[in-house]
């Protein structure tokens, strides 16, 4: 498991909004800290229009020693029927990263305050996470070399947890993960993830990343939650 940490799978530059390092800072911090891997992502939409400029960027900077630079893009899923908020003219990215930053209801994304609502007003816990596993599976499904940001993120948000959801709920979420290839991160921001849920991926044969969500450069490869996760998986 410790090996996981010399990768780091989802890094922001300032193609994101929200983010404040350059790709260029972003591969020195990570060559820096002893990396092996480094997957370069960026939040997108359907009218981003930036994706080539991004890939032509981070080809421009590929010659460091001992480090692979990987590239993604992140997109939220839309629905439950695990419809992404992706552009088009996606050719040369390295994976789609797939991230519940709101729940995926039956006519579209709910925020976490709409989903809260809808289960004081009668939604089961039980079908509320049918609705979510089943979107994640469609989405994984839906793509080649996906990787899963932050899975299970939006729980707290809507005041539920990872230990509510049923073993048959991972049973199927793992088993789509090995079934599709796609990778599972364990994501040092959101600290998720947990080591119940990862269990479920390991014991389905799914493949584990470590990532840190990092927005900023010296933030690139500094795992302390995720260490912390993943020691409680080790035999």
């Amino acid at each position: 498991m410790i090996s996981l940490l010399r990768g780091d799978f989802h890094v922001h530059s300032t193609y994101s909004d929200d983010a404040r390092s350059s790709i260029a800072e972003n591969i020195a911090a990570a060559s820096a800290a002893g990396l092996s891997q480094l997957r370069l992502i960026d939040h997108v939409r359907q009218s981003t229009p930036w994706v080539p400029e991004f890939l032509a960027e981070v080809r421009r900077q590929l010659e460091v020693d001992g480090l692979e630079v990987l590239t993604g893009v992140e997109a939220k899923i839309l629905n439950a029927r695990g419809g992404l908020d992706l552009p088009g003219g996606l050719g040369g990215i390295g994976a789609i990263i797939i991230a519940d930053h709101q729940f995926p209801g039956l006519d579209g994304p709910w925020s976490p305050e709409v989903t809260r609502e809808k289960l004081a007003a009668g939604l089961s816990t039980s079908d509320a996470l049918d609705l979510l596993v089943g979107a994640l599976i469609a989405a994984m499904q839906s793509v080649e070399h996906g990787q899963l940001a932050h899975c299970f993120s939006i729980l707290p948000k809507i005041g539920l947890d990872e230990s509510d959801l049923s073993d048959e709920h991972l049973l199927a979420w793992s088993t789509a993960a090995a079934r599709t290839g796609t990778l599972v991160e364990v994501n040092e921001k959101w600290g998720c993830p947990g080591p119940r849920s990862l269990r479920a991926a390991l014991a389905a044969g799914a493949t584990l990343v470590a990532s840190t969500d990092s927005h900023r450069a010296d933030e690139v490869g500094r795992y302390d939650r995720v260490a912390a996760i993943l020691g409680e998986l080790a035999p």
